[in-house]
């Protein structure tokens, strides 16, 4: 890459982050799972309204939303925290395996119901 370039790549995400390199909430990781909400998107930088775009076409992985935007993960985190702190999108853990309910234990569930009626 040559040196012009190298210094663009570099100053575009310091641009985007308005000079932070930290989101302000640690709790987005790779796989936090962000929705958008119907909030305006009024005054926000072309990639924030752009985040709105993709997120209000369903649920994205931060590392999906990253992927699109071509930015840095950690950029990413950035403009993400901006957006949950002003209310523009909420975000939501991933569902690890561990944590979907046993088959056995839901049909036990669904069957106590039908047998209520």
């Amino acid at each position: 890459m040559s040196g012009q370039r190298r210094e663009r790549a570099l100053v575009r995400p310091h641009v985007v982050t308005e000079g932070r390199a930290h989101p302000t909430r640690n709790t987005l990781d790779v796989a936090t799972v962000v929705l958008a909400t119907w909030a305006p998107v009024t005054g926000l930088s072309p990639e924030k309204r752009r985040v709105m775009e993709l997120c209000r076409g369903g649920a994205l992985a931060v590392a999906e939303v990253a992927a699109h935007l071509k930015l840095p993960t950690s950029v990413t985190k950035v403009l993400l925290s901006d957006l949950l702190d002003s209310g523009h999108i909420e975000a939501r853990a991933a569902v690890r395996e561990t944590e979907v309910p046993d088959q056995q234990l839901l049909q036990k569930v669904l069957d106590g119901l039908r047998a209520l009626t």
